[in-house]
């Protein structure tokens, strides 16, 4: 089979951001497949693109039966929300025209958000009359409407239509949290299917902690908590930052933030503002090198804006923090707090409370035996539930059953 995937967002595992895709193109290459990736050369992470400048189109083949292509994409992604528009719309329109030319597919897969580049993906299946099949990663227009960002009425009612539209023009739709199948369903999905966000237990098992990183930031001997990820709106990271400032009195203790994002800046000028000599920031790292960062962390934090559409969400990082065997302050209720609790992986604290936080770090930090075991505990659940090997699996079976169809 030949799968055509349109995905903005893709990352490589020599780019910063989630690798899902990559990794589960990598399964159906193992199993004869042949996988073309329509991607933006502009990461979603950073907002730079990879090579500096950018192309109409770049081509690349990082293994066989795997092919990118990056196709042009307005670059100011990070300027501001109308410039995230401009950008997600110049990528559906060449998304579109290059997969038009791409030959001798068997399936589109179009993923969302953005939604904009699910419209090109149906499109394309429409005019091939290619099976489609729709993946849902997060519950947009919902969630940019709930923290704020979109708020034009033409665009939210456009948004909404689209949404509805894609739904119920898919043939197979997939979700990658189980928080998410009511909503689609309501909304006109046929044929749900849930393939959760995992881990690669492989990519994690033998890492060391990575020494430059230690030597670098003077953190020999301290305990590390870790943020790695997008610095975003939803993200809610100036808890993290009210509850470093609760905890500067203890020397041992530093924040560390790993990654990049539109609130970067503002986060820097905060902790300026604030004097906090206990958090670093730290470039974004690709994911070939995150697991020597988690190896050097004592304690990861994951955190959303306390909305109760965020209840909804498996995020990538937490499977990850798992894998890693770290230990989890989780500052995200719903369905995520039921695998966090579950396994016994992490102390669960309210969405938005600082002091919370502050007082299960101090726990961590008081028990090292605790972090071990909830560690330990972390990566068995994944090896149990979420390895993303038998997730892929679930992928192909569900792929060939469309095309066979």
């Amino acid at each position: 089979m030949h799968i055509l995937l349109i995905h903005q967002a893709f990352a490589a595992l020599d780019e910063a951001g989630g690798t899902r895709h990559y990794e589960l193109s990598q399964y159906l290459a193992s199993k004869g497949h042949m996988v073309t990736i329509i991607a933006s050369p502009v990461s979603y992470i950073t907002g730079k693109s990879k090579n500096n400048r950018i192309k109409w189109l770049e081509k690349s083949y990082p293994e066989a039966g795997i092919t990118i292509l990056r196709t042009y994409t307005y670059p100011a992604l990070h300027r501001s929300f109308v410039h995230r528009i401009i950008s997600f719309f110049s990528f559906m329109i060449s998304s579109f025209l290059v997969g038009l030319n791409v030959r001798h597919i068997d399936l589109v897969w179009g993923t969302s958000p953005p939604i904009f580049q699910g419209f090109s993906a149906w499109l394309i299946s429409a005019l091939k009359r290619l099976p489609f099949l729709f993946e849902v990663r997060d519950l947009w227009p919902a969630f940019a409407i709930g923290v704020g960002v979109l708020k034009n009425p033409i665009l939210i009612k456009a948004s909404l239509w689209l949404e509805e539209f894609l739904y119920q023009k898919a043939d197979r739709t997939i979700v990658n949290s189980p928080g998410y199948i009511q909503h689609v369903t309501e909304k006109g999905a046929r044929n749900v299917e849930l393939i959760p966000n995992g881990a690669d237990l492989d990519m994690f098992q033998y890492s060391d902690p990575n020494e430059a990183l230690i030597r670098t930031y003077d953190l020999d001997g301290k305990f590390i908590v870790l943020y790695a990820g997008a610095h975003g709106l939803s993200n809610d990271l100036d808890v993290v930052l009210n509850a470093a400032n609760l905890l500067q009195q203890i020397n041992e203790i530093v924040f560390l933030f790993v990654g990049d994002g539109k609130e970067k800046e503002h986060l820097q000028q905060r902790v300026i503002s604030m004097q906090l000599g206990n958090v670093l920031f730290v470039p974004a790292v690709s994911k070939m090198e995150m697991p020597g960062v988690l190896q050097a962390a004592n304690v990861c934090i994951a955190i959303l804006k306390p909305l109760d559409l965020y209840k909804t969400t498996y995020p990538n990082k937490v499977f990850d923090y798992m894998a890693a065997s770290r230990p989890i302050v989780l500052a995200i209720d719903g369905e995520i707090r039921k695998v966090v609790e579950d396994a016994g992986a992490g102390i669960f604290v309210s969405p938005g409370n600082h002091h919370e936080m502050a007082e299960a770090i101090m726990v961590l930090f008081n028990d090292r035996e605790l972090c071990l075991r909830m560690g330990y505990s972390g990566r068995q659940y994944i090896e149990t539930y979420f390895d993303r090997r038998k997730l892929a699996e679930q992928l192909v079976s569900l792929i060939e059953k469309m095309v066979n169809k």
